[in-house]
Protein backbone atom coordinates (compact mmCIF):
# COMPACT_ATOMS: atom_id res chain seq x y z
CA UNK A 1 0.00 0.00 0.00
CA UNK A 2 3.16 2.64 0.73
CA UNK A 3 4.63 1.86 -2.63
CA UNK A 4 1.21 2.57 -4.30
CA UNK A 5 1.01 5.49 -2.84
CA UNK A 6 4.05 6.66 -3.21
CA UNK A 7 3.85 5.60 -7.11
CA UNK A 8 0.30 7.83 -7.45
CA UNK A 9 2.48 10.42 -5.51
CA UNK A 10 5.28 10.77 -8.27
CA UNK A 11 2.08 10.37 -10.89
CA UNK A 12 0.70 13.44 -9.44
CA UNK A 13 3.38 15.57 -8.96
CA UNK A 14 3.84 14.66 -13.27
CA UNK A 15 0.70 16.44 -14.07
CA UNK A 16 0.20 20.06 -15.35
CA UNK A 17 -2.10 22.45 -16.25
CA UNK A 18 -2.12 23.60 -20.42
CA UNK A 19 -4.04 26.19 -21.62
CA UNK A 20 -5.01 26.70 -25.42
CA UNK A 21 -6.42 29.13 -27.50
CA UNK A 22 -7.93 27.62 -30.30
CA UNK A 23 -9.97 29.32 -32.80
CA UNK A 24 -13.08 28.26 -34.56
CA UNK A 25 -14.45 29.46 -37.76
CA UNK A 26 -18.53 29.87 -38.05
CA UNK A 27 -20.10 28.66 -40.72
CA UNK A 28 -20.48 32.07 -42.17
CA UNK A 29 -16.78 33.03 -41.97
CA UNK A 30 -15.70 29.82 -43.63
CA UNK A 31 -18.14 30.62 -46.33
CA UNK A 32 -16.56 34.42 -46.78
CA UNK A 33 -12.55 32.97 -46.87
CA UNK A 34 -14.07 30.49 -49.75
CA UNK A 35 -15.86 32.90 -51.38
CA UNK A 36 -12.92 35.28 -51.71
CA UNK A 37 -10.70 32.60 -53.40
CA UNK A 38 -13.55 32.33 -56.52
CA UNK A 39 -12.59 34.50 -59.49
CA UNK A 40 -15.33 36.17 -61.03
CA UNK A 41 -15.56 33.24 -63.76
CA UNK A 42 -16.27 30.72 -61.02
CA UNK A 43 -18.57 33.07 -58.53
CA UNK A 44 -21.59 32.94 -61.07
CA UNK A 45 -21.25 29.00 -61.41
CA UNK A 46 -21.26 28.74 -57.41
CA UNK A 47 -23.80 31.29 -57.38
CA UNK A 48 -26.15 29.11 -59.60
CA UNK A 49 -25.41 26.10 -57.76
CA UNK A 50 -26.09 27.35 -54.53
CA UNK A 51 -29.33 28.68 -55.75
CA UNK A 52 -29.83 24.90 -56.58
CA UNK A 53 -29.52 23.41 -54.05
CA UNK A 54 -31.20 25.92 -51.06
CA UNK A 55 -34.82 26.61 -52.50
CA UNK A 56 -34.96 29.59 -49.80
CA UNK A 57 -32.30 31.31 -51.82
CA UNK A 58 -33.79 32.59 -55.32
CA UNK A 59 -32.14 35.62 -58.05
CA UNK A 60 -34.08 38.38 -57.37
CA UNK A 61 -35.71 39.13 -60.32
CA UNK A 62 -35.12 42.54 -62.24
CA UNK A 63 -37.12 45.76 -61.08
CA UNK A 64 -35.97 48.35 -63.70
CA UNK A 65 -33.02 49.83 -61.75
CA UNK A 66 -30.08 50.46 -63.10
CA UNK A 67 -26.61 48.92 -63.25
CA UNK A 68 -25.04 49.85 -60.15
CA UNK A 69 -28.76 50.99 -58.27
CA UNK A 70 -29.51 50.08 -54.91
CA UNK A 71 -32.10 47.37 -55.04
CA UNK A 72 -35.95 48.22 -53.58
CA UNK A 73 -35.78 47.99 -49.78
CA UNK A 74 -37.62 44.21 -48.70
CA UNK A 75 -40.31 44.30 -46.55
CA UNK A 76 -39.22 44.91 -42.85
CA UNK A 77 -39.01 41.26 -41.40
CA UNK A 78 -38.19 40.25 -37.99
CA UNK A 79 -34.53 39.74 -37.75
CA UNK A 80 -34.93 37.59 -34.14
CA UNK A 81 -37.51 35.01 -36.26
CA UNK A 82 -34.80 34.69 -39.01
CA UNK A 83 -32.16 34.29 -35.96
CA UNK A 84 -29.98 31.18 -35.92
CA UNK A 85 -29.82 31.09 -32.55
CA UNK A 86 -31.40 28.50 -29.92
CA UNK A 87 -32.47 25.66 -33.18
CA UNK A 88 -28.96 25.69 -35.08
CA UNK A 89 -25.73 24.63 -34.03
CA UNK A 90 -22.64 25.63 -36.08
CA UNK A 91 -21.67 22.11 -36.35
CA UNK A 92 -25.27 20.88 -37.62
CA UNK A 93 -24.73 22.95 -40.72
CA UNK A 94 -22.91 21.90 -43.95
CA UNK A 95 -22.59 24.69 -46.45
CA UNK A 96 -23.33 23.75 -50.09
CA UNK A 97 -20.64 24.00 -51.73
CA UNK A 98 -20.13 21.34 -54.08
CA UNK A 99 -19.74 22.51 -57.94
CA UNK A 100 -21.93 21.13 -60.18
CA UNK A 101 -21.02 21.14 -64.20
CA UNK A 102 -23.41 22.68 -66.92
CA UNK A 103 -25.67 24.47 -64.04
CA UNK A 104 -27.43 27.02 -66.10
CA UNK A 105 -30.77 27.76 -67.52
CA UNK A 106 -31.44 27.56 -71.28
CA UNK A 107 -31.76 31.35 -71.29
CA UNK A 108 -28.14 31.77 -70.50
CA UNK A 109 -26.55 29.00 -72.57
CA UNK A 110 -24.53 30.53 -75.04
CA UNK A 111 -25.24 29.46 -78.27
CA UNK A 112 -21.99 28.43 -80.47
CA UNK A 113 -21.57 26.97 -84.05
CA UNK A 114 -20.62 23.38 -82.82
CA UNK A 115 -17.19 22.43 -83.81
CA UNK A 116 -16.18 19.06 -85.46
CA UNK A 117 -13.69 17.65 -83.05
CA UNK A 118 -11.36 13.89 -84.46
CA UNK A 119 -10.15 11.55 -82.65
CA UNK A 120 -8.92 11.61 -79.30
CA UNK A 121 -5.38 10.24 -79.24
CA UNK A 122 -5.77 6.89 -77.61
CA UNK A 123 -8.99 6.15 -80.31
CA UNK A 124 -6.46 7.11 -82.78
CA UNK A 125 -4.72 3.93 -81.37
CA UNK A 126 -7.30 1.97 -81.76
CA UNK A 127 -8.25 2.72 -84.71
CA UNK A 128 -4.42 2.41 -86.13
CA UNK A 129 -4.54 -1.61 -84.12
CA UNK A 130 -7.87 -1.97 -86.05
CA UNK A 131 -5.69 -1.88 -89.20
CA UNK A 132 -3.22 -4.69 -88.09
CA UNK A 133 -3.44 -8.18 -88.47
CA UNK A 134 -3.27 -9.72 -84.90
CA UNK A 135 -4.48 -12.76 -83.44
CA UNK A 136 -7.29 -12.40 -80.35
CA UNK A 137 -4.59 -12.64 -77.97
CA UNK A 138 -1.97 -10.21 -79.60
CA UNK A 139 -5.07 -7.54 -79.50
CA UNK A 140 -5.91 -8.29 -75.91
CA UNK A 141 -2.46 -7.23 -75.45
CA UNK A 142 -2.27 -4.33 -77.19
CA UNK A 143 -5.30 -2.35 -76.08
CA UNK A 144 -4.31 -2.90 -72.46
CA UNK A 145 -0.53 -1.39 -73.04
CA UNK A 146 -2.60 1.55 -74.81
CA UNK A 147 -4.25 2.16 -72.47
CA UNK A 148 -1.60 2.42 -70.27
CA UNK A 149 0.20 4.88 -72.77
CA UNK A 150 -0.09 8.56 -70.90
CA UNK A 151 -2.06 11.57 -72.74
CA UNK A 152 2.08 12.76 -73.93
CA UNK A 153 2.58 9.48 -75.67
CA UNK A 154 4.75 7.57 -73.02
CA UNK A 155 4.52 4.34 -71.34
CA UNK A 156 5.88 5.04 -68.32
CA UNK A 157 5.09 1.98 -66.51
CA UNK A 158 7.53 -0.90 -66.84
CA UNK A 159 6.88 -4.47 -68.59
CA UNK A 160 7.28 -6.06 -65.68
CA UNK A 161 4.44 -4.26 -64.11
CA UNK A 162 1.93 -4.32 -67.20
CA UNK A 163 2.08 -8.48 -66.81
CA UNK A 164 1.39 -8.59 -63.43
CA UNK A 165 -1.65 -6.67 -63.99
CA UNK A 166 -2.60 -8.54 -66.95
CA UNK A 167 -2.98 -11.95 -64.61
CA UNK A 168 -4.24 -10.41 -61.84
CA UNK A 169 -7.02 -8.68 -63.86
CA UNK A 170 -7.91 -10.33 -67.07
CA UNK A 171 -6.23 -14.05 -65.97
CA UNK A 172 -3.45 -13.13 -68.82
CA UNK A 173 -0.02 -14.84 -68.68
CA UNK A 174 2.14 -12.88 -70.75
CA UNK A 175 5.94 -12.75 -70.68
CA UNK A 176 7.94 -8.96 -71.19
CA UNK A 177 9.44 -10.51 -74.36
CA UNK A 178 5.78 -10.84 -75.67
CA UNK A 179 4.29 -7.76 -74.43
CA UNK A 180 7.97 -6.06 -76.21
CA UNK A 181 7.08 -7.64 -79.43
CA UNK A 182 3.43 -6.46 -79.48
CA UNK A 183 4.88 -2.70 -78.19
CA UNK A 184 7.18 -2.97 -81.39
CA UNK A 185 3.99 -3.02 -83.52
CA UNK A 186 2.51 -0.27 -81.80
CA UNK A 187 5.48 1.78 -81.66
CA UNK A 188 5.52 2.32 -85.30
CA UNK A 189 1.94 3.53 -85.18
CA UNK A 190 1.54 7.31 -85.75
CA UNK A 191 2.59 9.64 -84.21
CA UNK A 192 5.84 8.86 -84.66
CA UNK A 193 7.95 8.49 -81.14
CA UNK A 194 4.43 7.19 -79.72
CA UNK A 195 5.08 4.43 -76.78
CA UNK A 196 8.43 5.44 -76.07
CA UNK A 197 9.40 4.07 -72.30
CA UNK A 198 11.90 6.99 -72.29
CA UNK A 199 12.89 10.33 -74.28
CA UNK A 200 15.73 8.55 -75.91
CA UNK A 201 13.90 6.12 -76.95
CA UNK A 202 11.46 8.67 -78.05
CA UNK A 203 13.83 10.46 -80.31
CA UNK A 204 15.32 7.43 -81.61
CA UNK A 205 11.76 6.07 -82.50
CA UNK A 206 11.45 9.40 -84.65
CA UNK A 207 14.73 9.34 -85.97
CA UNK A 208 14.38 5.82 -87.77
CA UNK A 209 11.63 7.56 -89.44
CA UNK A 210 13.77 10.21 -91.18
CA UNK A 211 16.06 9.81 -94.31
CA UNK A 212 18.84 7.08 -93.24
CA UNK A 213 20.89 7.71 -95.85
CA UNK A 214 21.48 11.56 -94.35
CA UNK A 215 25.00 11.84 -92.79
CA UNK A 216 23.06 14.46 -90.52
CA UNK A 217 20.29 11.63 -89.69
CA UNK A 218 22.80 9.57 -88.92
CA UNK A 219 25.14 12.08 -86.81
CA UNK A 220 22.28 13.06 -84.78
CA UNK A 221 20.96 9.16 -84.48
CA UNK A 222 24.53 8.96 -82.61
CA UNK A 223 24.29 11.57 -80.64
CA UNK A 224 21.33 10.42 -79.08
CA UNK A 225 22.20 6.42 -78.68
CA UNK A 226 25.85 6.78 -77.56
CA UNK A 227 26.18 10.81 -76.22
CA UNK A 228 22.09 11.51 -74.75
CA UNK A 229 23.88 12.65 -70.95
CA UNK A 230 26.09 15.07 -72.81
CA UNK A 231 23.29 16.39 -75.25
CA UNK A 232 20.88 16.68 -72.29
CA UNK A 233 23.31 18.42 -70.36
CA UNK A 234 24.64 20.75 -73.39
CA UNK A 235 28.20 19.44 -73.09
CA UNK A 236 28.99 19.92 -76.58
CA UNK A 237 32.87 19.98 -76.29
CA UNK A 238 32.50 16.09 -75.45
CA UNK A 239 30.21 15.15 -78.10
CA UNK A 240 32.91 16.68 -80.49
CA UNK A 241 35.68 15.03 -78.80
CA UNK A 242 33.65 11.34 -78.76
CA UNK A 243 31.64 11.50 -82.53
CA UNK A 244 34.74 13.20 -84.67
CA UNK A 245 32.31 15.79 -85.82
CA UNK A 246 32.94 19.38 -86.61
CA UNK A 247 30.95 22.03 -85.39
CA UNK A 248 28.82 22.66 -88.21
CA UNK A 249 27.90 18.88 -88.31
CA UNK A 250 26.94 19.21 -84.95
CA UNK A 251 24.82 22.32 -85.40
CA UNK A 252 23.23 20.62 -88.35
CA UNK A 253 22.38 17.25 -86.09
CA UNK A 254 21.12 19.21 -83.32
CA UNK A 255 19.24 21.19 -85.82
CA UNK A 256 17.37 18.05 -86.59
CA UNK A 257 17.70 16.53 -83.35
CA UNK A 258 14.94 19.82 -82.02
CA UNK A 259 12.63 19.40 -84.59
CA UNK A 260 11.44 16.12 -83.06
CA UNK A 261 8.53 16.03 -80.33
CA UNK A 262 9.42 15.52 -77.07
CA UNK A 263 5.73 15.25 -76.37
CA UNK A 264 3.99 13.03 -79.34
CA UNK A 265 0.73 12.48 -77.96
CA UNK A 266 0.97 16.09 -76.64
CA UNK A 267 -0.74 17.16 -80.18
CA UNK A 268 -4.30 14.98 -79.24
CA UNK A 269 -4.46 16.76 -76.01
CA UNK A 270 -8.54 17.67 -75.83
CA UNK A 271 -9.96 20.45 -78.12
CA UNK A 272 -11.63 22.30 -75.46
CA UNK A 273 -8.09 22.21 -72.80
CA UNK A 274 -5.99 23.54 -76.09
CA UNK A 275 -8.47 26.70 -76.33
CA UNK A 276 -7.10 29.65 -74.97
CA UNK A 277 -10.16 30.73 -72.31
CA UNK A 278 -10.22 34.50 -72.63
CA UNK A 279 -10.01 36.22 -69.45
CA UNK A 280 -12.27 37.85 -67.62
CA UNK A 281 -11.09 40.62 -65.26
CA UNK A 282 -12.53 40.66 -61.46
CA UNK A 283 -12.15 44.79 -61.16
CA UNK A 284 -12.16 47.40 -63.52
CA UNK A 285 -10.06 50.45 -63.38
CA UNK A 286 -11.11 53.64 -65.07
CA UNK A 287 -8.89 57.10 -65.03
CA UNK A 288 -11.07 59.67 -65.25
CA UNK A 289 -8.68 63.18 -65.88
CA UNK A 290 -6.73 61.80 -62.95
CA UNK A 291 -9.00 60.09 -60.53
CA UNK A 292 -8.58 56.46 -60.33
CA UNK A 293 -12.15 54.09 -59.71
CA UNK A 294 -12.20 50.82 -59.05
CA UNK A 295 -15.44 48.76 -59.62
CA UNK A 296 -15.89 45.24 -59.28
CA UNK A 297 -16.93 42.99 -62.78
CA UNK A 298 -20.54 42.12 -61.69
CA UNK A 299 -22.35 42.66 -65.07
CA UNK A 300 -23.50 38.82 -64.79
CA UNK A 301 -23.91 38.30 -61.25
CA UNK A 302 -27.47 38.08 -60.38
CA UNK A 303 -28.71 39.83 -57.55
CA UNK A 304 -30.12 37.22 -54.84
CA UNK A 305 -32.97 37.17 -52.15
CA UNK A 306 -34.58 35.10 -49.50
CA UNK A 307 -37.41 33.42 -50.82
CA UNK A 308 -40.85 35.12 -49.65
CA UNK A 309 -42.08 31.49 -50.06
CA UNK A 310 -40.14 30.68 -47.68
CA UNK A 311 -40.46 33.06 -45.38
CA UNK A 312 -44.55 33.08 -45.44
CA UNK A 313 -44.16 29.35 -45.13
CA UNK A 314 -42.29 30.33 -41.46
CA UNK A 315 -44.48 32.87 -40.44
CA UNK A 316 -47.76 30.96 -41.05
CA UNK A 317 -45.80 27.88 -38.97
CA UNK A 318 -44.88 30.22 -36.45
CA UNK A 319 -47.98 31.57 -35.16
CA UNK A 320 -50.03 28.25 -35.54
CA UNK A 321 -51.44 27.25 -31.82
CA UNK A 322 -50.87 23.64 -32.24
CA UNK A 323 -47.86 22.63 -33.74
CA UNK A 324 -47.03 18.35 -34.37
CA UNK A 325 -43.85 17.11 -34.70
CA UNK A 326 -44.23 17.51 -38.34
CA UNK A 327 -44.68 21.09 -38.33
CA UNK A 328 -41.55 21.12 -35.93
CA UNK A 329 -39.49 19.06 -38.35
CA UNK A 330 -40.98 21.29 -40.85
CA UNK A 331 -40.04 25.14 -39.32
CA UNK A 332 -36.23 23.34 -38.41
CA UNK A 333 -35.18 22.65 -42.22
CA UNK A 334 -37.08 25.85 -43.19
CA UNK A 335 -35.04 27.69 -40.68
CA UNK A 336 -32.16 26.20 -41.80
CA UNK A 337 -33.03 26.68 -45.34
CA UNK A 338 -33.66 30.88 -44.42
CA UNK A 339 -30.51 31.09 -42.44
CA UNK A 340 -27.88 29.05 -45.48
CA UNK A 341 -29.73 31.95 -47.65
CA UNK A 342 -29.05 34.52 -45.52
CA UNK A 343 -25.29 33.57 -44.75
CA UNK A 344 -24.60 33.11 -48.66
CA UNK A 345 -25.88 36.92 -49.07
CA UNK A 346 -23.96 38.22 -46.68
CA UNK A 347 -21.02 36.11 -47.37
CA UNK A 348 -20.92 37.52 -51.08
CA UNK A 349 -21.79 41.00 -49.66
CA UNK A 350 -18.52 40.82 -47.53
CA UNK A 351 -16.53 39.13 -50.39
CA UNK A 352 -17.55 42.54 -52.58
CA UNK A 353 -16.47 45.13 -49.85
CA UNK A 354 -12.90 42.96 -48.84
CA UNK A 355 -12.40 42.91 -52.39
CA UNK A 356 -12.96 46.54 -53.60
CA UNK A 357 -11.00 47.51 -50.35
CA UNK A 358 -8.25 45.68 -51.12
CA UNK A 359 -8.02 46.66 -54.81
CA UNK A 360 -8.34 50.27 -53.50
CA UNK A 361 -5.57 50.05 -51.74
CA UNK A 362 -3.07 48.75 -54.39
CA UNK A 363 -4.25 51.18 -56.22
CA UNK A 364 -3.77 53.92 -54.30
CA UNK A 365 0.11 52.38 -53.32
CA UNK A 366 0.60 51.67 -56.72
CA UNK A 367 -1.06 54.98 -58.29
CA UNK A 368 1.83 56.33 -60.31
CA UNK A 369 1.83 53.48 -62.09
CA UNK A 370 -2.13 53.26 -62.77
CA UNK A 371 -2.09 56.50 -64.12
CA UNK A 372 0.48 55.55 -67.23
CA UNK A 373 1.19 51.68 -67.12
CA UNK A 374 5.32 53.00 -66.74
CA UNK A 375 6.73 49.91 -65.08
CA UNK A 376 9.55 51.59 -63.60
CA UNK A 377 6.93 53.11 -61.76
CA UNK A 378 6.14 49.99 -59.35
CA UNK A 379 6.48 50.64 -56.38
CA UNK A 380 8.24 47.61 -53.98
CA UNK A 381 4.83 46.21 -52.03
CA UNK A 382 4.05 43.05 -50.45
CA UNK A 383 1.00 41.72 -49.27
CA UNK A 384 1.66 43.29 -45.69
CA UNK A 385 1.58 46.47 -46.91
CA UNK A 386 -1.77 45.93 -48.08
CA UNK A 387 -3.01 44.21 -44.74
CA UNK A 388 -1.65 47.31 -42.81
CA UNK A 389 -3.59 49.63 -45.01
CA UNK A 390 -6.47 47.69 -44.71
CA UNK A 391 -6.96 46.24 -41.63
CA UNK A 392 -7.13 42.92 -43.15
CA UNK A 393 -5.23 39.46 -42.37
CA UNK A 394 -2.00 38.66 -44.81
CA UNK A 395 -4.13 35.37 -45.81
CA UNK A 396 -7.02 37.45 -46.57
CA UNK A 397 -4.99 39.64 -48.89
CA UNK A 398 -3.53 36.89 -50.17
CA UNK A 399 -6.68 34.93 -51.07
CA UNK A 400 -8.09 38.10 -52.72
CA UNK A 401 -4.60 38.57 -54.76
CA UNK A 402 -4.96 34.76 -56.43
CA UNK A 403 -6.53 34.35 -59.67
CA UNK A 404 -7.88 37.48 -59.77
CA UNK A 405 -7.41 39.84 -62.63
CA UNK A 406 -7.90 43.55 -63.37
CA UNK A 407 -8.59 45.75 -66.79
CA UNK A 408 -6.30 48.83 -67.19
CA UNK A 409 -6.66 51.46 -69.91
CA UNK A 410 -3.29 49.81 -70.77
CA UNK A 411 -3.96 45.66 -70.17
CA UNK A 412 -5.83 43.22 -68.07
CA UNK A 413 -2.87 41.81 -65.34
CA UNK A 414 -3.01 39.10 -62.43
CA UNK A 415 -3.43 40.99 -58.94
CA UNK A 416 0.24 39.27 -58.59
CA UNK A 417 1.96 41.07 -60.62
CA UNK A 418 2.04 44.18 -58.87
CA UNK A 419 3.44 42.47 -55.55
CA UNK A 420 7.59 42.20 -55.87
CA UNK A 421 10.20 42.55 -53.50
CA UNK A 422 12.27 45.59 -52.89
CA UNK A 423 15.89 46.10 -53.91
CA UNK A 424 18.27 49.38 -52.35
CA UNK A 425 20.33 50.82 -54.95
CA UNK A 426 24.05 52.04 -54.42
CA UNK A 427 22.01 55.99 -53.36
CA UNK A 428 20.01 54.24 -50.92
CA UNK A 429 16.70 54.32 -52.91
CA UNK A 430 14.51 51.32 -52.70
CA UNK A 431 13.00 49.96 -56.10
CA UNK A 432 10.95 47.02 -57.23
CA UNK A 433 12.71 43.57 -57.53
CA UNK A 434 10.40 43.63 -61.11
CA UNK A 435 13.19 46.43 -62.50
CA UNK A 436 16.00 44.14 -61.59
CA UNK A 437 14.41 40.93 -63.27
CA UNK A 438 13.68 43.38 -66.12
CA UNK A 439 17.51 44.14 -66.34
CA UNK A 440 18.33 40.24 -66.34
CA UNK A 441 16.40 39.41 -69.23
CA UNK A 442 17.42 42.04 -71.17
CA UNK A 443 21.08 40.55 -70.08
CA UNK A 444 20.04 37.68 -70.89
CA UNK A 445 18.45 37.92 -74.52
CA UNK A 446 21.69 39.43 -75.41
CA UNK A 447 24.38 37.85 -74.26
CA UNK A 448 26.41 35.27 -76.84
CA UNK A 449 24.90 31.71 -76.94
CA UNK A 450 28.14 30.11 -77.14
CA UNK A 451 29.54 31.80 -74.36
CA UNK A 452 26.04 32.87 -72.34
CA UNK A 453 26.33 34.80 -68.64
CA UNK A 454 27.05 32.88 -65.61
CA UNK A 455 25.32 34.39 -62.46
CA UNK A 456 28.41 36.26 -61.14
CA UNK A 457 28.22 37.45 -64.58
CA UNK A 458 25.04 39.03 -64.24
CA UNK A 459 25.64 40.33 -60.75
CA UNK A 460 28.51 42.42 -62.34
CA UNK A 461 26.00 43.63 -64.47
CA UNK A 462 23.87 44.51 -62.09
CA UNK A 463 26.40 45.93 -60.00
CA UNK A 464 27.41 48.32 -62.84
CA UNK A 465 24.17 49.51 -62.68
CA UNK A 466 23.82 50.49 -58.91
CA UNK A 467 22.64 47.28 -57.92
CA UNK A 468 24.09 45.60 -55.30
CA UNK A 469 22.72 42.06 -55.41
CA UNK A 470 24.33 38.72 -54.30
CA UNK A 471 24.95 36.01 -56.62
CA UNK A 472 22.62 33.79 -54.76
CA UNK A 473 20.03 36.45 -55.26
CA UNK A 474 20.68 36.45 -58.60
CA UNK A 475 19.95 32.91 -58.99
CA UNK A 476 16.94 32.76 -57.41
CA UNK A 477 15.30 35.79 -59.91
CA UNK A 478 16.85 33.37 -62.20
CA UNK A 479 15.12 30.66 -61.92
CA UNK A 480 11.59 32.11 -60.94
CA UNK A 481 11.90 33.83 -64.30
CA UNK A 482 12.16 30.35 -65.81
CA UNK A 483 15.47 30.79 -67.08
CA UNK A 484 18.33 27.98 -67.16
CA UNK A 485 21.72 28.19 -65.92
CA UNK A 486 24.07 29.36 -68.32
CA UNK A 487 25.33 26.03 -69.15
CA UNK A 488 21.62 25.04 -70.52
CA UNK A 489 21.65 28.02 -72.28
CA UNK A 490 24.42 27.44 -74.31
CA UNK A 491 24.31 27.40 -78.54
CA UNK A 492 26.58 26.71 -80.99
Amino acid sequence: MRILRSYLGKVMLKQSLQQKLLQKLSPQQIQVIRLLEVPIMQLDQRIKSEIEENPALEEAEFDGRADGEEPLPEEPKDQDELSMEGYLNDDDYIPSYKLRANNYSPDDEVRETPLSQGPTFHESLMNQLGLHKMTERQQKLAEYIIGNIDDDGYLRRELESIADDLAFSQNIEASEDELRSVLAIIQDFDPAGVGALTLQECLLLQLKRRNQQSETVQLATRIIEKCFTEFSKKHYDKILARTGATEQQLKDALDEILKLNPKPGGGYSNPQERTLQPITPDFVLENHDGILEVTLNEHNTPNLRISPTYTNMLEQLAVKNKRTTQDRDTINFVKQKIDSAKWFIDAIQQRKITLLSTMQAIVNYQRDYFLDGDDKKLRPMILKDIADITGLDVSTISRVANSKYIQTDFGIFPLKWFFSDSIKTDSGEEVSSREVKSILEDAVQGEDKRNPLNDDALAAILKEKGYQVARRTVAKYREKMGIPVARMRKEL
